[in-house]
């Protein structure tokens, strides 16, 4: 049975929630400052836009957590406060997952940024989602497409032949989520991913390669990484779905009941050493000190939400970092028909979207 068939069965029937206004999962959760008004208002009417309900978590100010508050705390180790603050916001939205005992939720920081096809993107990862982590139909419910998958081990190769998006495996269908049955965190929003190591033991080197013309070409292309894995690795218009590895920037990600309780444990009552998103990192690699534990993470690059930098000075980019001195215009990445860039068009109901990163001969 071939995979086309396939998609067409579950893009119909089993991925519809996808097209909810919550994205298919329970609940989104959105991390920000009450003082960034400015934010709120820009993350308000994008949603609105897209058609997306959302609920605001208060971000927190880094200077208001004592000593004590911080767990396993030793007095010449406290992170800064902008760092700490980043840390407990993003606990806040995990914690109130586990509180009210929620199936799922989509957790985004304020600046976020999505194209207007988000939803057709995110029907797509799910799609490969499944591909990489549901078992095959039709045999004992232990064999996968990925040979590396569920946990690659030592006798693993290295790597495994990259599965075609147009022609993916028939899979059991998804139970409990329209993004399948055994991911722990949807990484979607990043800066920056790497393919898995060759050395990475644990981490599955499965990858769903696609062709997708909402990803620009390759000279528009954006990481913060040492290196860009899909611009070195595939033509133009990629997009590939992978095990998360090296991930920067908790922009956006996805966790379930199961994996909020995890991460308010492994995240939240041990040891704060470190930003936000290199402690998601390990939780996803099961490295790090103290180790997090290995957890089942997905992604996709390039990035489905992008940071979005409105125009003015420089130093409004961030509450955590320096951006530089000096004034800018508005941007966002990567993202071709951006729903914040083309606000004024969406506002307007018309649909001649503006191509941020339009082709070039």
């Amino acid at each position: 049975m071939t995979g086309q068939l396939d998609v067409t069965r579950l893009s119909r029937q089993h991925t519809r929630d996808i097209y909810n206004s919550t994205l298919g999962f329970e609940k989104i959760f959105v991390v920000s400052l009450p003082s960034r008004t400015d934010r709120r208002d820009g993350m308000s009417l994008a949603a609105a836009l897209s058609d997306i309900e959302f609920e605001f978590i208060d971000g927190v100010d880094g200077a208001s957590i004592p000593d004590k508050a911080l767990p396993q705390y030793s007095v010449t180790d406290r992170p800064s406060n902008p760092t700490i603050g980043a840390w407990r916001g993003h606990l806040n939205a995990i914690q109130e997952i586990v509180r009210r005992n929620l199936s799922s939720a989509l957790i985004l920081e304020d600046d976020a940024d999505w194209d207007a096809r988000l939803r057709d993107q995110l029907h797509n990862f799910a799609l490969s989602s499944h591909a990489l982590t549901q078992p095959l139909a039709g045999v004992d419910g232990s064999e996968y497409a990925d040979s590396t998958y569920p946990r690659a081990l030592q006798t693993s190769p290295d790597s495994t032949p990259d599965l075609a998006f147009e022609n993916l495996p028939v899979t059991v269908v998804p139970r409990s989520s329209p993004y399948g049955d055994e991911w722990d965190v949807l990484w979607l929003g990043h800066c920056g991913m790497h393919f898995p190591f060759t050395s990475s033991q644990m981490i599955p080197k499965g990858r769903v390669v696609q062709m997708d013309q909402t990803v620009p070409q390759q000279q528009h292309l954006w990481t913060v990484s040492d290196s860009n894995d899909l611009k070195d690795q595939y033509p133009n218009h990629t997009r590939v779905t992978q095990h998360v590895q090296d991930g920067i920037c908790s922009l956006g990600y996805a966790v379930n009941r199961r994996s909020a309780r995890q991460l308010l444990y492994e995240v939240g009552l041990k040891r704060v050493n470190t930003a936000f998103d290199i402690m998601l990192r390990w939780f996803c690699e099961g490295t790090g000190n103290p180790n997090r534990g290995y957890h089942n993470c997905l992604t996709t690059q390039p990035s489905l939400f992008q940071i979005h930098l409105p125009a003015g000075p420089k130093k409004y980019n961030s509450d955590i970092s320096d951006h530089g001195d000096g004034d800018q215009e508005k941007k966002t990445e990567v993202i071709r028909w951006s729903v914040k860039m083309n606000a004024e068009v969406l506002v307007n109901g018309r649909t001649d979207f503006v191509d941020q990163y339009p082709d070039v001969d």
